[in-house]
């Protein structure tokens, strides 16, 4: 099994672990709640762990089947699966500060502190070349692999 494979299933483990436990925290906030409701950092942290765990196994099924090195597959990889991490996290920052409902919003806040407006949108650019870069480079050394049998 490849680098790339296993840190792969490894971050697929973290991630569904991290949508179970959400998931706890997400019921406990219903259950407190008279409309049976969570805050929205909450909920989004909840379910975007469980879909990144389903895309970390995906990652390592392409990257098993790739026909790039172990290093590009296991760059590609490391790369989508460092801004799926930067992502949860966030949600789960936002979600335990209650802070916003929206982190896209204007102005851009952390806590009680506002950011520079510039860091969220150098971090959501940096966050789509990684993601879909490394996503690519793996789904395309994939497909190359499958399809020159």
């Amino acid at each position: 099994m490849s680098l790339a494979e296993k840190i792969s299933l490894t971050a697929a483990l973290i991630f569904f672990m991290t949508g179970l436990l959400t998931g706890i925290w997400k019921y406990r906030h219903m259950a407190r709640s008279a409309d049976a409701s969570s805050p929205t950092y909450v909920n989004i942290a909840h379910r975007s762990s469980l879909m990144y765990s389903f895309a970390a196994l995906l990652l390592a099924v392409f990257s098993a089947h790739s026909v790039f090195s172990d290093l590009v597959n296991t760059l590609a990889a490391v790369s989508a699966l460092a801004f799926f991490a930067f992502a949860i996290t966030t949600y789960v920052i936002h979600g335990l500060l209650q802070d916003t409902d929206n982190q896209l919003q204007r102005p851009h806040r952390l806590g009680k502190r506002l950011l520079p407006p510039w860091v969220t949108g150098l971090f959501m650019l940096l966050l789509i070349v990684g993601e879909v870069g490394g996503s690519l480079v793996l789904g395309l050394g994939a497909m190359l692999g499958i399809w020159s049998v």
